[in-house]
């Protein structure tokens, strides 16, 4: 028994570590509360050794910034990632209701309850497809639910970007739960994600409504070639459109596999899904109707959070910065202030309106200012974003969107900067060396440790 099974431990200040519920060769999860919010989270604990040692540092690299893209209801998200010397920690939404492995172990589900998990399944592998993102390991396993019964897709290890097909545009590397691979990623001669994606969507919408695989062998070799060859059976109790859309699904020519725009015109899959969106439909406008008064009242500026991973990628003298992000040449000039977020947005508006510049974007924390027709030659945009880090200290990002880079430049260093030094603490990076990083857990982060690093505490598991 471990330390961590016996008393509760507290990582980074920020999280009550408790129950293990779960292990791999390289990670371990446990159950955690925010100790600011009481929210339970999964807190994934990494060895980053052994991630060195045997070569994974692309693949944690990747994991990470492919779960930061992906944003959906459907799908696990990331809160925050932190690190010690010897550790690397995701904290999670937890999922309350487990595996919907587990559920089928028990059999197969219900018409009804199997549409439901494979519309919402559908919904989250669109959305990554729309970002470049291609999962890659789909499976019962790595789907999860909620404390209300919605899916979680989860496991964004083996997932690629679209960036990373080769010049023929196609994928390379075979990956994947044999039963779950499509057969061009069998047959190693390149496959596109999406289509790969949408086969192993098919396994799982079979596996659900029936409660075994289509394709099974104990010999791997048969297997393979039963999934081929597409050698398969659906049930007679299959409705007509459903059997349509599973033998659709699972076309062993990707050119001819449906796509996912398609699925969704599918009577079955259509089948409770208006009645759905009108109960969302009309609870978002119910609560569109309370904000609103509340918004007409004041305007509350409240800009986002930077997690741990945004401070990593921001501090290139961190020693685990290779290890979440891509060097790259970075054009964007940032500073720190200790005034209010309505006070730099205040600050940016009345310098914008002196150099003649208009604001055509105002979101939370965001500025976009826009030099006119008129007042500049040739059309320049710059977003300015306001980050919190502590509650009474913000950073604030300025880069060119659109325009000509020397006339950006010649804006910065002759409008924004001598405009804003009476509430900037220090620009960066030119101000701020290497070692003067806040430590890699946002929320703990007080001023006086923007000073110097702290020495790492191991309060590990």
């Amino acid at each position: 028994m471990t330390s961590m099974d016996s008393k509760v431990s507290v990582l980074m200040e920020r999280y009550e570590l408790g129950r293990l519920l779960g292990q791999g060769t390289f990670a371990k999860v446990y159950y955690g509360r925010n100790t600011r919010t009481g929210q339970g989270v999964a807190i994934k604990v990494i060895d980053k050794d052994k991630v060195l040692r045997v070569g994974l540092t692309n693949q944690i690299k990747r994991e990470i910034s492919i779960m930061r893209l992906v944003k959906h209801p459907n799908i696990l998200e990331l809160y925050e990632v932190m690190a010690t010397k010897t550790k690397i920690y995701y904290a999670l939404e937890y999922a309350k209701g487990g595996e919907l492995f587990d559920k089928l172990s028990k059999g197969r589900l219900k018409e009804q309850i199997a549409r439901k998990y494979f519309q919402q399944l559908i919904n989250a592998v669109d959305f990554c497809h729309s970002r470049g993102v291609y999962h890659r390991d789909l499976k019962p396993e790595n789907l999860l639910l909620d404390e209300y019964d919605n899916l979680k897709v989860s496991d964004f290890g083996l997932s690629a970007l679209a960036e990373s097909k080769l010049q023929d545009g196609l994928l390379h590397t075979t990956c994947g739960t044999p039963a779950y691979v499509a057969p061009e990623v069998i047959n190693r001669k390149g496959y596109e994600g999406d289509k790969a994606d949408i086969w192993s969507c098919g396994v799982i919408l079979y596996v659900l409504l029936t409660g075994y695989l289509p394709f099974h062998d104990p010999n791997l070799m048969e297997m393979y070639r039963k999934i081929g060859k597409a050698e398969f059976k659906c049930p007679n109790w299959f409705p007509p459109e459903l059997k349509r859309l599973v033998t659709r699904m699972l076309d062993p020519n990707p050119s001819y596999r449906i796509t996912i725009a398609k699925i969704k015109e599918n009577s079955w899959f259509k089948k409770g899904t208006n009645a759905r969106k009108s109960r969302i439909e009309s609870q978002n406008k119910d609560s569109d109707r309370a904000s609103c008064s509340s918004e007409q009242k004041q305007e509350v500026i409240r800009p986002p959070n930077l997690n741990a991973f945004d401070i990593i990628a921001l501090s290139p003298g961190f020693d685990l910065t290779a290890l979440f992000q891509e060097k790259r040449q970075k054009k964007e000039a940032r500073f720190t202030s200790w005034q209010p977020a309505s006070v730099i947005i205040s600050k940016l508006e009345e310098i914008a309106k002196l150099l003649k510049m208009k604001i055509s974007k105002r979101e939370a924390g965001l500025l976009k200012l826009e030099a006119t027709k008129e007042g500049r030659k040739g059309l320049l945009s710059i977003d300015a974003e306001v980050f919190e880090l502590t509650h009474s200290f913000h950073m604030v990002e300025v880069k060119k969107s659109n325009g000509d880079t020397l006339e950006y430049q010649k804006v910065l260093n002759q409008g924004l900067r001598p405009g804003l030094q009476d509430i900037v603490w220090t620009w960066q990076p030119e101000e701020q060396p290497p070692e003067q990083i806040v430590q890699p857990s946002v929320q703990t982060v007080q001023p006086e440790q923007l000073e110097t690093l702290p020495p790492q505490q191991e309060q590990l598991p």
